[in-house]
């Protein structure tokens, strides 16, 4: 079968890149909150042990 194409213009592919960017910005924002959580509780869980 043949491949179906879609034509393409640059205002979406500027829209395309700019909703990935905004994407891979809030993953990003969103990890570096996971990995803060993460060594807050490793902090307070050593803690709580060496006591």
């Amino acid at each position: 079968m043949a491949e179906k194409k879609t034509p393409k213009n640059d205002g979406s592919a500027a829209s395309r890149e700019d909703r990935l960017k905004a994407a891979l910005k809030a993953n990003m924002a969103r990890r570096k909150a996971q990995a803060k959580a993460r060594a807050d509780k490793q902090d307070q869980d050593t803690g709580k042990s060496g006591e």
